[in-house]
């Protein structure tokens, strides 16, 4: 049911608006769209369902704490439609607006929420004079979290301190980032789910890596892969140049007469393996600088070195 649109714009306020300005507003779009007042209009009814989602979104402190800190498309990786429903209560407002007893939890959710066969997880929405429960889908109980982390912290481990959304409320946890992961890597955090308030039953938290990049490294599985540029003259004549790795700079012999885009291979300076308790290698890309211009001193040089048959 989450709408693509940004909830300040459904309800036409600006994102500093004040409490009673975003209650304000969402009173004169619920009148105006009711389904009371726009019976068999289905346009009116799908515009009724947005002002509702967005006034629980921006009616609740946390919940428009976090829509404002994640953005629309962010916040619903964090946020179920029963998580933002969660406690909402808007029975005397469509009191005061004149509605009684319509099922809105139907207009909102479908015909036929509640209504399903088989095993089921109950969870209360507040509507005032009646309160409806949702069946929640299986699986409903896990929380899912992308942790994006830096290109070195999943080269070298770390400990990090997120925060997320549990049964509505946010939560903190540390969470060791093991040695040597890559994107899509998951992590389970057993135990840190949402908890059905019925049953007892509790999710797991997981935890889905994404890599961020390195300005000088790549990596290829739990191989390491650098360029590095040289000069014509060490490229026909060799020399030792200083390389970075994730280790720290080394010291790399160039052999005489290397080609630009040859690549060497540094053994044991990749990432770190754990399942074969071995190091990936490092291989070294040489970039053969060719010199656009050159002084005279220099073009008098290369002049003789081609007579020379270079």
């Amino acid at each position: 049911m989450a709408t693509k649109k940004d909830y300040y714009e459904i309800l036409g306020v600006n994102k500093d608006a004040t409490e009673e300005e975003i209650k304000k507003a969402y009173r004169r779009l619920a009148l105006k769209y009711h389904p009371d007042r726009n019976p068999g209009n289905k346009e009116a009814e799908e515009k009724f369902k947005e002002i509702n989602e967005a006034y629980a979104v921006l009616s609740d402190k946390e919940k428009r704490k976090h829509y404002d800190m994640y953005g629309m498309s962010d916040f619903h990786k964090h946020y179920t439609e029963e998580d933002i429903f969660r406690g909402f209560n808007i029975g005397d407002l469509f009191r005061d607006l004149g509605f009684g007893g319509t099922d809105i939890f139907s207009i909102i959710f479908g015909r036929e929420s509640g209504r399903q066969h088989g095993k089921r997880k109950f969870y209360d929405f507040n509507f005032g004079d009646f309160i409806t429960r949702e069946q929640r889908p299986e699986g409903g109980l896990d929380v899912h979290y992308e942790l994006e982390i830096p290109f070195m912290d999943a080269v070298k481990g770390a400990e990090k301190r997120i925060s997320f959304v549990r049964n509505g409320r946010t939560e903190e946890v540390n969470v060791k980032i093991p040695v040597g992961v890559s994107t899509g890597t998951k992590l389970r955090l057993q135990g840190k789910g949402n908890r059905d308030p019925y049953t007892g039953e509790v999710g797991d938290l997981y935890l889905t890596i994404k890599v961020g990049e390195h300005p000088v490294f790549k990596r290829e599985g739990y191989d390491i892969y650098v360029t590095k540029n040289i000069k014509l003259t060490d490229a026909i004549l060799g020399a030792t140049v200083e390389v970075p790795s994730i280790f720290g700079p080394k010291q790399v012999k160039i052999p005489p007469g290397i080609r630009s885009h040859s690549k060497m291979r540094l053994k044991g300076l990749g990432i770190s393996d754990p399942k074969r308790n071995i190091n990936g290698d490092q291989y070294v890309e040489v970039i053969v600088d060719i010199p656009k211009k050159l002084t005279d001193r220099q073009k008098r040089l290369i002049e003789e070195l081609r007579k020379e048959g270079l």
